[in-house]
């Protein structure tokens, strides 16, 4: 069975959305198994969580972007992993990344572009989208990948709309899209 881990923070519940999106995704694809772990508003990470992590085939970050980058608590699971950067733990691990913001743009980049570097130091094998755009006339948020990720999947949360109200579909399918891509991947190298 290959494992994939989903470790992500969520501070209004707009990126709960996406992970579980991106969970759907990892967990159709056969023999693979998915755990989605939220980090607490404290940022604190349980034994048992890094347990998981090590014990996974493949790790998909994700974090809202707050101010151009990653929540703090994600930060803190970064700098706190420096554990496993120490062991090799998590290299030659599949990686990917996830983000929501209220903007259309809202430097999204800049948060995968963190996780990208995280899952470098750690020796990682990032996974992009392999999506086009949806950049044409014709196209609009409920289309797949119309905020354009081909890095990481990127969602759009309207800064005063509830979860359910949040991303589009368009957003919560290339999640899904990308929770199965990094999953297929993880499969192929296990």
């Amino acid at each position: 069975m290959t494992k994939v881990a989903i470790i992500y923070f969520s501070g209004y519940g707009h990126t709960v959305k996406q992970a579980e999106a991106v969970e759907k995704g990892a967990a159709s694809v056969s023999g693979v198994s998915v755990t989605t772990l939220k980090i607490p508003e404290d940022g604190t990470i349980a034994d048992s969580v890094w347990e998981t992590l090590a014990d996974a085939d493949a790790i998909i970050f994700g974090s809202p972007t707050y101010m151009g980058g990653p929540a703090w608590q994600f930060k803190k699971f970064a700098d706190e992993s420096s554990k496993q950067y120490a062991t090799l733990n998590w290299k030659d691990k599949v990686a990917g990344g996830f983000t929501t913001s209220a903007s259309v743009n809202g430097d999204k980049f800049n948060t995968i572009l963190y996780f990208f570097t995280l899952s470098q130091q750690h020796g990682q094998m990032w996974v992009g989208t392999g999506l086009q755009a949806s950049n044409k006339l014709e196209h609009g948020p409920g289309d797949v990948n119309w905020t354009a990720g081909y890095s990481g999947a990127l969602a759009i949360a309207p800064a005063d709309s509830s979860p359910e109200e949040g991303s589009s579909a368009g957003d919560q399918e290339t999640a899904r899209l990308y929770g199965e891509r990094v999953a297929t991947f993880a499969a192929k190298m296990a």
